[in-house]
């Protein structure tokens, strides 16, 4: 009968590596998902559109992605068959984008990065329960219930202390968070590849840029060459490509325990890069539903990883 040879140390030393580079990964990936509400505010701050930047994040991406498609199959939709891809193409590409992309053009960056990632998590949390069967517990009920009170927090202070056209913004994260929330669901009943998904959605959304040639096109000179440049591999690389291919591979490494603790960290890092970045200083009401909506997401997602109980 035959034995399983037991772990050497260059084993062990090259898991330890691994796990470190996917932790790092994914530090990687919520810095990108943080970071892109603040440089998307500032883009259409300094200039340029919510209409300019889908333009760069599909165009790149889905040129970009458009072998995977086709390797998949044009005629089975890059392989997950067209009304999946249609669907998901609606959660995760165009429609999704617009709400965020309209929504940082009149909200403050900190708002769409605890909003939208808030509401996510809560949806995801009923999808899991009522459709995998998922244990409701104290500690989930407690981080549903602080993203609830932080998000009433940041409505009450978008209508009351600050600039009411805010509200509009802020509805507009509640419509990323309501759509995008069963999107990684539907990915996992599916049991899709997630770079497969990626390059249906970023070629589906393609369907916009003659929209946008026609009707918003405003030439090339909108901004220095370099601004363009810039956003256009933040939009199109970073966030649609880069971003979620390490978190798809650290995710793996690393554990639903470990990995499930970093999402929260994405309001911290918007709120925080938007004050030096922006200038964009909260409120003491705004302060405290950023704080209760992380809070939540803690509470919510905080699981004992099978890592540290060994």
């Amino acid at each position: 009968m035959d034995q399983i040879a037991p772990l050497t140390d260059t084993d062990h030393g090259r898991d330890k590596r691994l796990w470190r580079l996917a932790f790092a990964g994914m530090v990687l990936a919520m810095l990108i998902f943080g970071a892109n509400f603040v440089v998307s505010r500032h883009a259409v701050l300094n200039g340029l559109t919510a209409h300019e930047l889908l333009a760069m994040r599909f165009g790149i991406a889905g040129i970009l992605l458009l072998p995977t498609f086709i390797a998949g199959g044009v005629r089975t939709c890059g392989g997950i068959g067209w009304r999946r891809g249609t669907l998901l193409a609606i959660m995760s590409g165009f429609p999704m984008s617009f709400l965020l992309l309209t929504g940082v053009t009149y909200a403050p960056a900190a708002h769409g990065a605890t909003i939208g990632p808030g509401l996510v998590t809560v949806i995801s949390i009923i999808g899991s329960v009522v459709l995998f069967g998922a244990v409701i517990t104290r500690q989930l009920v407690l981080g549903i219930v602080a993203v609830l009170l932080g998000l009433v927090a940041l409505g009450i202070a978008g209508t009351t202390y600050t600039n009411p056209s805010i509200l509009f913004g802020d509805l507009c994260f509640v419509g990323v968070g309501l759509i995008w929330g069963m999107y990684p669901l539907l990915v996992q009943i599916w049991r899709l590849d997630a770079l497969k998904v990626t390059s249906v959605v970023a070629v589906l959304s393609m369907v916009y840029l003659p929209f946008y040639a026609l009707f918003f096109f405003r030439g090339f000179d909108v901004a220095p060459w370099w601004v363009i440049v810039l956003h256009g591999i933040n939009q199109g690389v970073l966030n649609v490509i880069l971003g979620l291919w390490l978190w798809s591979l650290a995710a793996r490494r690393l554990g639903p325990a470990v990995a499930g603790r970093f999402p929260p960290t994405i309001p911290i890092i918007g709120t925080l890069l938007a004050i030096p970045v922006l200038g964009e200083i909260p409120s003491g009401l705004q302060v405290a539903g950023i704080a209760l909506i992380i809070a939540g997401l803690f509470i919510a997602s905080w699981r004992r990883s099978a890592r540290a109980a060994a």
